[in-house]
């Protein structure tokens, strides 16, 4: 049986490395964007995760008439309230990079120390067809911010964010430690019964 072919509804580099490791060993075939020749960049104006995921995996099926998986995700700091939340990757405005939107975070804790620095990391996945939402997961994992960056792996907010158990950033931990404890390794996780399902089918 060939294998299910399923698009990555994401134009990340990074996010595109992660979860070809994290889908690893499934009976599908990931593909990008650019091998199926197309290039959209679809708004996330939901309220939530789940609804800027879902908005993402159903716009890149109907485009290009494959499943297609979509992730949404970010960092809540609970000492501000869950900010950066669902704004996590525009908090420093539309051109700015990694590293300002760190900043930001580490400013807005200049003075907190110990429990004031909890924060989690949650991913919504969602698996679309050109008919809507077909599978959908959601993995989260607890830590705490870091007083500087630390590191050079991962990306996004991995260099400031130590999970509970670690006394390692993201940014200094291996990609398979990361992958195999991360908020996206456990959605993906999640939802591998979902593509192995479709997978199977004839």
């Amino acid at each position: 049986m060939l294998p299910t072919t399923v698009l990555l509804a994401s134009n990340n580099r990074h996010k595109l490395a992660e979860m070809s490791k994290l889908l690893a060993g499934l009976p599908i075939k990931l593909v990008t964007p650019a091998e199926v020749g197309i290039s959209i960049d679809v708004p996330e104006t939901g309220a939530t995760y789940l609804e800027n995921a879902r908005l993402k995996a159903e716009a890149f099926a109907r485009r290009s008439g494959l499943l297609s998986l979509a992730d949404d995700s970010g960092l809540e700091v609970k000492a501000l309230g869950g900010w950066p939340g669902v704004h996590s990757a525009r908090i420093a405005g539309p051109n700015s990079n990694d590293a300002q939107r760190r900043e930001l975070v580490l400013d807005r804790l200049l003075g907190k120390g110990g429990s004031e620095r909890k924060a989690r990391f949650v991913s919504e996945v969602v698996l679309a067809n050109s008919r809507g939402v077909v599978g959908q997961s959601r993995g989260s994992i607890e830590g705490t911010i870091a007083l500087a960056p630390r590191g050079e792996g991962g990306f996004g907010y991995d260099p400031i964010f130590i999970p509970n158990g670690y006394d390692r950033t993201f940014g200094e931990l291996s990609p398979s430690v990361k992958n195999a404890i991360s908020h996206r390794a456990r959605a993906i996780a999640a939802l591998r019964p979902v593509l192995e399902h479709l997978s199977n089918k004839p």
